[in-house]
């Protein structure tokens, strides 16, 4: 595997603010005056921003970074980067363009640095993106990932907050990476689990966005460090409700195991503080609650289908080889927002 990089106190998406912390900052900001042509800023709480150059193409722009959260560079480059990708297929685009985000240690080996930067760029090649440039900062740990530009038509932007009472939810992705590296960084973690969370790490969340392209889709968000429970909170935007059949939520087994052993992250323990009010858990043990609000590095897509399309999504994702599953309904707005069966 070549050299290793020495762990960083929280890795990956465990390693972002909370969404609390996060939402207290951003509404305090100067507004400025209102741009027509900024489809989607900060406070959207949308995945990128849209900004529209003509009745065309619209610009979106995204950028990610994070401390690394497996031993290999080769290996933490390429999940970074396609964490930072996300975004853009998030919101229905094509990357067109990435800059590097460097933070690293001058007295470090650069080897170490180049062999980042080469799973970074094989991400962007495989994406169909050219990568730019990019700035880099002499710091004590390292962190990498990507500013991304994508195009998308205007009309045919997915919002996360478009949803429909009525509408599937499918999940492409299974949850529980963040659980099962924080055993892998405790050497509690199976050989065979850590392999299964950084294929799925490292797989482009592209191929499920070209299919969902076919299909009428109101909303979409990718499940990344706020877990599958926050960015669901996001999706419902106060004005609907859903229901989640936990038993039909594609799930890492060993991440269960893990949970049950109180392999958790911090970073899970803020989501649940953040979410909790807004969620009623049926006969959910507690370590499918724990999954739930797992932060995800680069996890799948979350989207919200049209009825009568659903199945015929789900079974297209999964024809491609990805984990994609329905895992619950849009609901007109009541009491409880999420509700999660088991």
């Amino acid at each position: 595997m070549g050299e290793k990089i020495t762990f960083c106190r929280g890795g990956g998406c465990t390693a972002k603010l909370g969404a609390g912390i996060l939402s207290r900052v951003l509404e305090r900001l100067p507004k400025g005056p209102e741009d027509p042509n900024l489809l989607i800023g900060y406070d959207s709480k949308d995945d990128a921003a849209v900004y529209k150059v003509s009745d065309d193409i619209a610009i979106v722009q995204t950028l990610d970074f994070f401390p690394p959260m497996v031993e290999d560079p080769y290996t933490f480059g390429k999940i970074a980067a396609t964490n930072a990708l996300s975004d853009i297929y998030a919101m229905g685009g094509e990357v067109k363009t990435a800059l590097n985000i460097v933070c690293f240690p001058e007295q470090m080996d650069l080897n170490i640095l180049g062999e980042i930067m080469r799973g970074g760029s094989e991400k962007v090649i495989e994406a169909g993106g050219t990568l730019a440039g990019g700035h880099s900062i002499n710091d004590t740990d390292v962190k990498y990932g990507l500013s991304v530009t994508g195009v998308v038509h205007p009309d045919k932007i997915y919002p996360n907050n478009g949803g429909n009472p009525g509408d599937k939810l499918i999940l492409t992705k299974k949850l529980g990476v963040g659980i099962i590296c924080t055993a892998n960084r405790v050497q509690e973690a199976s050989e065979d689990a850590m392999a299964a969370a950084i294929e799925s790490m490292t797989t482009l969340n592209k191929y499920a966005s070209l299919i969902c392209r076919k299909y009428d889709i109101h909303a979409c968000t990718d499940v990344t460090g706020f877990s599958f429970l926050g960015h669901l909170h996001e999706m419902m935007d106060g004005r609907l409700s859903c229901r989640i059949d936990g038993s039909a939520v594609p799930v890492f087994p060993e991440a269960l195991d893990y949970a049950d052993e109180f392999l958790l992250t911090a970073a899970g323990q803020r989501n649940r503080n953040h979410v909790q009010e807004h969620v009623k858990f049926v006969n959910v043990p507690f370590a499918m609650e724990e999954v739930l609000y797992d932060p995800q590095t680069s996890g799948g897509l979350l989207v919200s289908v049209s009825r009568e399309q659903a199945e015929a999504l789900q079974q297209e994702l999964q024809e491609a080889g990805l984990s994609a599953a329905i895992v619950g309904e849009v609901l007109e707005k009541s009491e409880t927002e999420i509700t999660v069966t088991m």
